[in-house]
């Protein structure tokens, strides 16, 4: 692990954004090419290649159009889409690339957002569907790990009943269906605290592309940053390099999950998982839809846990019953407030 991986880390364990981010990390080409087959992109394939300059132009007609903004025509109209990632990353390229490449790089970023979310709308697809597509997706990765010996002990997969969603709906604030992000949701168990980062290093590798983590839907109450650099001192060597200052996390506003007992610890992060929906599509040579784009995103939960950890959150206050419990009583409360007819006299 490098500056790279760790930044990658850092932004699982705060929820952070990497539209706030100042520059990216790669170094050659091909660790781009691993970066986008990631994001369903291949561009070896005409229409992946194709798509990708579509949406690359509309960020810059975006930021010609909306801001007056200048954008270089080498990061414009790169040779290869892959410039564009090394750009940002300050390799290759005049130094003023670097700063425009990573600008456009943030529009494109949400542009691919929105044409996901269309696409999804637009096909005949349900959400039982895209549930398993992306848990057969997950579960192939989750036999991957185990064939490189990584120290896990339980990934199992769940998908919320429609009782627990429409409980977890009435015991939120916001009760907007769109707002539930773990219908489909994954645990994984190390065998110890120390094969947490591994684990982790290895989903971002070869899972989901780290940039799609869901923003402010991070909660960790079991790995500090700052500790993670203290248990392994080869990483302190970049914490001057880093986008935030090491000790930006105790600055943070952070809430427990409410029923959640004191003491439970886990680490749960939501991500928009891509999926290419080619099953669902005509084939490129055959589709005439004006924007071409074959990727959707679906909103995947995955919590993270060590063994010991796993087990003391099964013991007193943190037991899943009491949890439910405190959720229930909750709903209880918000479904008759106001509503409590007063006894009768006499």
């Amino acid at each position: 692990m490098g500056l790279r991986e760790l930044e990658r880390i850092r932004l699982i364990l705060r929820g952070g954004s990497v539209i706030d981010w100042r520059r990216m990390h790669f170094q050659t080409r091909d660790e781009v090419d691993r970066f986008l087959r990631l994001c369903q992109i291949d561009t070896r394939r005409p229409h992946d290649e194709g798509w990708a300059r579509t949406v690359l132009a509309d960020a810059v007609e975006y930021l010609r159009r909306t801001y007056n903004y200048r954008v270089a025509d080498a990061v414009a109209n790169p040779e290869e889409i892959h410039e564009l990632f090394l750009y940002a990353s300050g390799v290759g390229g005049l130094p003023r690339h670097r700063r425009i490449a990573c600008i456009v790089l943030k529009v494109m970023h949400v542009l691919q957002h929105i044409e996901g979310r269309d696409l999804m709308h637009r096909l005949a697809v349900s959400e039982a569907d895209l549930s398993e597509l992306v848990t057969s997706h997950v579960l192939r990765v989750a036999r991957l790990l185990e064939d490189k010996g990584l120290h896990v002990v339980e990934f199992a997969h769940s998908i919320k009943t429609r009782e627990s969603l429409i409980t977890k709906l009435l015991a939120k604030k916001e009760t907007v269906a769109a707002q539930i992000y773990d219908r489909t949701r994954f645990r994984i168990i190390t065998k110890t605290p120390a094969d947490l980062l591994p684990v982790l290093y290895f989903l971002t590798q070869h899972l989901f592309p780290f940039n799609f983590v869901v923003p402010g839907q991070t909660e960790n109450t079991l790995v500090s940053f700052k500790s993670l650099l203290d248990e392994n001192p080869h990483l302190q060597q970049y914490a001057q390099q880093l986008h935030l200052d090491l000790d930006y996390e105790d600055r943070e506003d952070r809430t427990r999950n409410l029923f959640s007992g004191n003491t439970y610890q886990a680490l749960n992060f939501v991500v928009d998982v891509p999926l290419r929906m080619d099953a669902y599509l005509p084939p490129p040579e055959e589709d005439s839809r004006e924007r071409k784009n074959r990727t959707v995103f679906t909103l995947v939960e995955f919590q993270i846990m060590d063994e010991e950890t796993a087990r003391q959150n099964e013991e007193g206050e943190n037991a899943h019953k009491l949890y439910k419990r405190r959720q229930k009583r909750r709903v209880l409360r918000r479904l008759s407030r106001g509503l409590v007819v007063p006894k009768r006299q006499g």
